[in-house]
């Protein structure tokens, strides 16, 4: 469950925005530093806190050209083409790109400025990923940019660099991550998503540690109330230091899915999505480490007031 309290500002003018998520994602995406969760602990996803304040933060629309925007507080990270909010996605379960690849979350300050219909921009300083409370003395900078050409084609670089670890001010953690999204027709729509990070010296192995990958999505709407999504994926953790098997990490593993969705809008407000999925992994991963595959069928149902 989610409830969103916003506020836009208007030239000149002060807004706002404040995000509360309860249940298992909450507990997912749940940053350290924010309701107990302590820093030493390892990943954002090994919370068990299942509410989450999810974005808190003020804004100001300074008059400047067309308007520069100023973000400070916490907010949801601007990597990847999937969001927290499974009724914002195309598909129920999210990608292992937006489970592994990216931060979920960040707190700092944004600035964003929209130059054109056609290019937009943001510069953000934050804490880093999924940190509350920074975790060393040392921030992490991030640029997104966002082309346009024509209605049918939209494209988003972005990349962001910091050291991430503990306590460590040197060690740093590169992540680049694009988003094309392109609509050659009404009811069609592909987009695609690649993801490149690299960590100096990092966990649990202590050499320099890469992961990449990409995601693509096919969305048709067959009519105003059903539609179909398909994903498939690709993501490489060659390191093992954003990925575990069977609860252990360090462990290289390269993994890929295909997830089939439909959609069927029962209600303006009501969305079904039954979603078949298939998992593989080059090791022992799935069914307590003696499957390299495994088969889900789920059931979403999603509402909104």
């Amino acid at each position: 469950a989610q409830i969103v309290f916003q506020k836009d500002p208007a030239l000149g003018n002060v807004g706002f925005k404040a995000k509360f998520s309860a249940g298992e994602t909450a507990k997912w995406i749940h940053s350290r530093g924010l309701s107990g969760a302590p820093l030493d602990q390892p990943q954002a996803g090994e919370g068990t806190d299942t509410f989450d304040v999810t974005e808190a933060y003020v804004s100001y629309l300074a008059p400047l050209g067309k308007g520069l925007r100023f973000d400070y507080g916490k907010f949801v990270t601007y990597n990847g083409a999937e969001v927290i909010e499974a009724i914002d996605n195309p598909n129920y379960s999210r990608s292992f790109l937006f489970n592994y690849a990216i931060p979920f979350t960040h707190t700092g300050l944004k600035m964003s400025y929209t130059f054109s219909e056609a290019v937009s921009a943001s510069f953000h300083i934050v804490n880093g990923w999924d940190n509350s409370t920074d975790n060393n003395a040392a921030k992490t900078y991030g640029l997104s940019i966002g082309y346009t050409p024509i209605e049918a084609i939209s494209t988003t670089f972005n990349f962001m660099q910091g050291p991430e670890q503990d306590n460590n001010n040197s060690n740093q953690r590169f992540l680049f991550d694009w988003v094309g999204i392109i609509k050659p027709a009404k009811k069609l729509t592909f987009t695609l998503n690649t993801d490149y990070g690299r960590e100096q010296n990092a966990a649990p192995t202590g050499g320099a540690a890469t992961w990449n990958g990409v995601a693509g999505y096919v969305t048709y709407d067959f009519t105003d109330k059903y539609s179909l999504t398909v994903r498939g994926e690709y993501f490489d953790d060659q390191n093992g230091a954003r990925t575990t098997v069977n609860g252990v990490a360090g462990i290289p593993q390269r993994l890929k899915e295909v997830t089939v969705t439909p959609q069927i809008k029962l209600a303006q407000n009501l969305l079904l999505r039954p979603e078949y999925r298939h998992d593989d992994s080059n090791k022992d991963a799935f069914d307590a480490g003696t499957k390299k595959s495994q088969n889900t069928i789920a059931l979403g149902v999603m509402y909104t007031w």
